[in-house]
């Protein structure tokens, strides 16, 4: 078992962001969020990296509590790229990379030989081991996302998070990108904007309206005309492709 949500509650002042969520993970599938702006899809994230604890219910990894955990141990398990990652310094590719293994290291402990190949492996994995060396500042966006990527493989997780990973890249990125997640040894969960690339990468699709989840299942289950037409107010065909039996949207004027 990986992430399991049980009945998540979680508030703004006095409005509820996410309400009674539950939800299993499956280890080294790729699990898929879908909703209109603002039904929660980053704040459900957020939860499950950590970063915010729920008014109520339960987060368990591999049936622990993640509070009882400790972050440097989520850490060490569990990485997370979010929508707007930023790096302001100019700092050279890989040493964006580094980052990722600090819940690795000790305040006093010196790079190790494991570090290294650690970088080397996530900046070889996105196709980055050319610019290393490169400064942040020259990258494209394409390449500062695989940078980020990169970084959160050298934590080596377990799990990886990723919120929208694919805005503001070119179509060719995009693609290349949800390619490289979905085929890595790990339990994703992503939240994603376009239908047709959750449908061709994900195993298993959560839908969330207003912070609560109204679909759930494969994405022939779950991507309907009429689910469709009821969340996300279009109009659209759906057809199966016989290249990879998944689900393709056909969008109607």
């Amino acid at each position: 078992m990986s992430f399991r949500a049980e009945d998540l509650i979680w508030k703004i002042g006095r409005k509820t962001i996410i309400d009674g969520v539950s939800f299993e993970a499956q280890p080294g599938r790729m699990l898929g969020l879908l909703g209109p702006n603002g039904s929660g899809k980053t704040s459900l994230l957020r939860l499950l990296a950590g970063l915010k604890q729920p008014h109520s219910g339960r987060i368990a990894l591999d049936r622990k509590d993640i509070r009882s955990i400790g972050r440097r141990a989520v850490a060490q398990r569990v990485a997370f790229v979010e929508q707007h990652a930023t790096t302001n310094a100019n700092l050279r590719v890989v040493d964006v990379v580094k980052l990722g293994r600090f819940p690795h290291r000790s305040m006093f402990s010196g790079w190790t030989e494991a570090d290294e190949l650690a970088v080397d492996a996530a900046l070889e994995r996105v196709s980055l081991e050319g610019k290393r060396d490169d400064r942040w500042q020259s990258l494209s966006g394409g390449e500062k996302q695989r940078a980020h990527i990169a970084r959160a493989l050298a934590q080596m997780p377990k799990e990886l998070i990723l919120d929208e990973p694919t805005n503001h890249l070119d179509v060719q990125h995009q693609i290349g990108l949800l390619k490289l997640v979905s085929s890595l040894r790990v339990t994703s969960i992503i939240a994603l904007h376009d239908l047709n690339h959750a449908a061709m990468f994900c195993d298993r699709l959560i839908i969330l309206r207003q912070g609560k989840i109204v679909a759930s299942g494969t994405p022939e289950e779950v991507l309907t005309e009429n689910l469709l037409k009821d969340v996300f107010s279009v109009e659209a065909r759906v057809e199966t492709s016989a290249y990879h039996q998944r689900p393709h949207i056909h969008y109607l004027r």
